[in-house]
């Protein structure tokens, strides 16, 4: 799917575990045998995913079997990997849906990995969806950062991030390989300048643990105190702190200007090129961008894509997502532009930090 030195972050752990292991040997083995993989009620469709809303994926599944008889097998693991599976895959394909985000879905439909679903996305704003029908936005979501209780972060600052307490003791994902850690790359190129980002990042290694294919993992790490300060992004953030329990604090860094911003990193789907089970497959996603499945989506701290449900708030208690980015400026990316230059940023990136 991409460049040879770069690859996708290592699939994690969530409650479908078995499942999630289990899925591409189920279906390869069905494909091998010329079978269609069969759930309780009827066919198995996979979805390959990148991960952070697996609690929703779970319980939106288990409807969607109720109502149709289609099982659904979950493969979860980083934005790059995901799509980096279906290319490897092209002359056997075993995923039917593919939700990764940008700029690797527009890797994607550049590859050839994606079609036309043909599904109506009418509800859904033009730039949240290609002209072309190959993808369309799933959730919204953003890149934040997230920092152990004993970092003060009322009004913590990209240059703060530079100073000697946090060497060995800071960490995000890496760029070319994970989705938020690309995201971390471009808002600072968008602020900073290119050239002036990888500056920057330069100065930040001599701070940084190391490169990590996977953002999620940091969360446990910066809850423990192995580290003080990670990347993350809003929806992923909150529905740990939710769901264990986890005592970090999302932040924004502030720019010198005492400015916070951020950059939109949505969930977006497609149908994948080959799907076996196409048709089983534009039922799920029609089925995952209903109104229904849609206002379920504030209640793990992401944005429905629908237009009309855009400002839904959630239905239980405790922190949101439109909280959490309160005072923060979303700055527009064009997704199409990144991906033009990706492979040599990434490269200029390694360069400067020598990673």
């Amino acid at each position: 799917m991409r460049t040879s030195n770069t690859q996708g972050r290592l699939a994690r752990t969530i409650s479908r575990t078995a499942l999630a292991v289990t899925a591409v040997t189920a279906v390869a083995l069905t494909a091998a045998c010329g079978g269609t993989g069969t759930g309780s009620g009827g066919k198995t469709i996979t979805v390959y995913s990148a991960d952070g809303v697996g609690s929703w994926y779970t319980t939106q599944f288990d409807e969607f079997e109720k109502k149709t008889g289609i099982s659904v097998n979950l493969v979860e693991a980083g934005s790059g990997e995901v799509v980096n599976r279906v290319d490897k895959e092209q002359s056997n394909p075993q995923a039917d849906v593919l939700v990764t985000l940008p700029p690797f879905i527009q890797k994607a439909k550049s590859s050839g990995l994606l079609q036309d679903s043909g599904i109506d996305t009418s509800f859904v704003a033009a730039g949240d969806k290609d002209a072309d029908g190959k993808y369309v936005t799933l959730a919204g979501n953003y890149l934040s950062f997230i920092a152990n209780p004993s970092v003060d972060t009322t009004n913590l600052t990209w240059d703060d991030l530079l100073k000697p307490e946090f060497k060995g003791k800071l960490q995000y994902s890496t760029p070319g390989q994970a989705g938020d850690g690309t995201a971390v790359l471009i808002l600072l190129q968008n602020l900073l300048g290119k050239q002036g980002a990888l500056d920057y990042l330069a100065k930040l290694q001599a701070n940084n643990v190391g490169p990590s294919s996977s953002t999620g993992k940091l969360q446990a790490k910066v809850d423990k105190g192995e580290l003080v300060v990670a990347n993350g992004d809003v929806q992923m953030n909150l529905t740990t702190v939710k769901d264990k329990g986890s005592k970090f604090n999302i932040f924004f860094p502030a720019a010198a200007d005492g400015k916070r911003s951020t950059v939109a990193v949505p969930y977006v789907m497609g149908l994948a090129k080959g799907a076996a089970h196409q048709r089983e497959a534009k039922q799920l996603m029609e089925f995952l961008l209903s109104a229904d499945a849609q206002k379920s989506l504030p209640d793990t701290f992401a944005v429905p894509a629908r237009k009309e449900l855009r400002d839904a708030p959630a239905t239980g208690s405790g922190p949101s997502a439109s909280a959490a980015l309160k005072g923060v400026e979303v700055v527009n990316v064009d997704w199409t532009k990144v991906l033009s230059d990706l492979d040599a940023d990434v490269a200029a990136y390694n360069k400067a930090t020598g990673q």
